[in-house]
């Protein structure tokens, strides 16, 4: 975790400890359920936490800021960003049983009273909340379709209400495919130790009012 403290003066002491405590958990847990690779397990805080707290480089959240955080898997990034804004409401959201267990224990354990965690599919929800987050964990287009539902419209906070994508590939292919451009994004690889690991992947947010424009998502069995 000491790498990434030079490049977030944003983050409290407090907080770090509370990261790394939170990245032992990680580690305990992956020796049961595989979070994330055994192969990289070894760069977690590299890999996996410093992508999620870069958002403390634009993010300002207002007091009781609602944020769920869609296929949450592991706690990637609603566990980290829970820590980082103590005073915004988090609610975790997986389908996969297991790993709602892991998220739910580690939330518990580290005594993080703004998260809930439910053990659901995001499509069947309808609670309004100011921002959706996700992390890689599906085609945009399917992404967008299962979550518009659950966001409110509004500009409280330093980014407009909507989705904040943790997102990889090219931003053009992406917008000719599901109609959607983003309102903002933050490269991470100039951030990130210019890093070949997080060349062209970047946090993007789609605003909430121009999510109606998306592109259905493709059929089973069709292709792009």
């Amino acid at each position: 975790m000491q790498a990434l403290v030079p490049l977030f003066p944003e983050v409290t002491a407090a907080q770090w400890d509370q990261l790394t405590a939170m990245a032992a958990l990680h580690r305990e847990w992956n020796e049961k359920i595989n979070l994330v690779s055994r192969k990289d397990i070894e760069h977690l805080e590299r890999h996996h936490y410093a992508p999620c707290v870069a958002a403390a480089k634009f993010l300002k959240l207002m007091d009781g800021c609602r944020v769920m955080d869609v296929g949450t898997g592991g706690g990637f990034p609603g566990l980290i960003l829970a820590v980082l804004y103590p005073k915004a409401r988090f609610t975790l959201v997986d389908s996969v049983g297991k790993k709602i267990t892991v998220v739910e224990d580690i939330a518990a354990r580290l005594g993080l009273k703004n998260v809930d965690v439910k053990n659901a599919r995001a499509e069947t929800m309808n609670h309004e909340h100011d921002f959706v987050t996700g992390r890689a964990v599906a085609d945009l287009r399917t992404f967008v379709h299962n979550t518009r539902q659950l966001l409110c419209k509004g500009q409280k906070h330093s980014l407009p209400n909507g989705i904040l994508y943790w997102q990889g590939g090219d931003p053009a292919e992406e917008a000719a495919k599901s109609h959607l451009n983003p309102v903002f994004s933050f490269e991470l690889r100039p951030l990130l130790w210019n890093d070949e690991k997080f060349e062209g992947k970047r946090i993007v947010l789609y605003r909430t009012q121009d999510l109606l424009r998306c592109k259905k998502p493709d059929a089973p069995g069709m292709t792009n």
